[in-house]
Order: structure tokens, then C-alpha cells, then sequence
């Protein structure tokens, strides 16, 4: 049995003397019975062992998009956030003044129309935005018979197709099964099959 100063093990679990010779070293089993120390041949190298080549190529596109732009690091370091560019400042001016301008530009109306307002003896009021008017009941079901009733008309001729011989596409046949289903709402809204009101 070899003395056990090992320098190194490899990742097959081979491990390397100082003298160099190469083994696998002995272990217990989980029943308890012991393994063998097994000498391995020199210049024999596992699987296991053996590095794969790596393509610095290949290896910078598959991490391409995590690695960011090459070189921002290095400049991200030097600006300082407080300082920023001549041109981002200039434009951040831009900005403020444009604001500025604007919210006098509305200050100005405001005032030019409570002068008028004044003026013409009127006193000025906002109104609010009335929302939108309530439907009748009446022209709601119109509105939907009217839809329900185009529904109808094309299930009707994409079913006349299919009679004729004419193959037709999956959203298309499901729109033929409806068309009881189409006539009930009709019904149920108080409008024959041709959407005629009933009486």
C-alpha cells in the first residue's frame, strides 16, 4: 500500500503521490465490505479528467446578453451622476424652460378669459364634464338585434357554402353550429329570425 501523503485528486477520484504514482483509494461499501485500492496506469487519464476545449468565441455569444456592452463598466465608473454632460444639461435647461414657458402660456389664458368673462358682465364657472348620456333600454336592443342579425346572415351563408361542397375553415364551421343559438337571442330580445320586431 502506497503511503498516503497524496498531493492531489482528481475529479475521477484518482489520487497522486509525491512520488507520483496514481491510484483510486480504498473505501467501505454501505453494507460494510471494503474496497480495494486500485492502481491506475500511468498516462491514463478518465473521462472525468479530461478538460474540454472552450471556444472564447462561442463562449462570449452564449453570455452575450449578460455581460452588457463591452467597456460601459469603465465609463459608468468615471461619469459622476451629480455632474452629468454638457449636452445633458443643456438639455435638462431645455426642459425647465420649456415647462416654464407652458404653465405660463396657461396662467395667461386662464387670466385673458376671467378678464372677457368680466367684461361681458359674466361671471365664470367651470362645468363639468358630463359623462356619457344613458342609453334607452329600447335603442340597446336594437343595436344589439342589429348585430345579432348580421351574425345570423353570415353563419346562413357560410352554411349555404357548405352545402354546395365547399370546405370550410374551423372558425367558420363553429359560427354554422350557432346559428339556433343566434335565433334564441334574437327571440329573447323580441326580434324574429330576420330581425323584424315582433308583435
Amino acid at each position: 500500500m502506497p503511503t498516503k501523503e497524496t498531493q492531489e485528486v482528481s475529479k475521477a477520484g484518482i489520487a497522486t503521490t509525491s512520488t507520483g504514482e496514481r491510484h483510486i483509494p480504498s473505501s467501505v461499501r454501505a453494507d460494510g465490505s471494503v474496497r480495494k485500492e486500485i492502481r491506475v496506469r500511468p498516462g491514463y487519464r478518465p473521462p472525468e479528467d479530461v478538460e474540454l476545449y472552450k471556444n472564447r468565441t462561442a463562449e462570449a455569444w452564449k453570455n452575450r446578453g449578460s455581460a452588457g456592452v463591452p467597456g460601459a463598466e469603465g465609463l459608468k465608473a468615471e461619469v459622476d451622476p451629480a455632474k452629468g454632460s454638457t449636452a445633458a444639461n443643456k438639455n435638462a435647461k431645455r426642459r425647465e424652460a420649456r415647462k416654464k414657458a407652458a404653465a405660463a402660456s396657461k396662467d395667461e389664458d386662464k387670466a385673458g378669459e376671467s378678464a372677457t368673462d368680466l367684461r361681458n358682465g359674466v361671471e365664470s364657472k367651470q362645468e363639468p364634464v358630463e359623462a356619457a348620456e344613458p342609453v334607452e333600454p329600447e335603442a340597446q336592443k336594437e343595436k344589439d338585434a342589429k348585430k345579432l342579425v348580421k351574425k345570423l346572415r353570415q353563419a346562413r351563408e357560410l352554411k349555404d357554402k357548405k352545402e354546395k361542397g365547399d370546405t370550410l375553415l374551423p372558425e367558420q364551421f363553429e359560427k354554422v353550429i350557432k346559428i339556433n343559438e343566434l335565433i334564441r337571442q334574437l327571440e329573447g330580445l323580441g326580434f324574429d329570425s330576420n330581425g323584424d320586431k315582433k308583435r
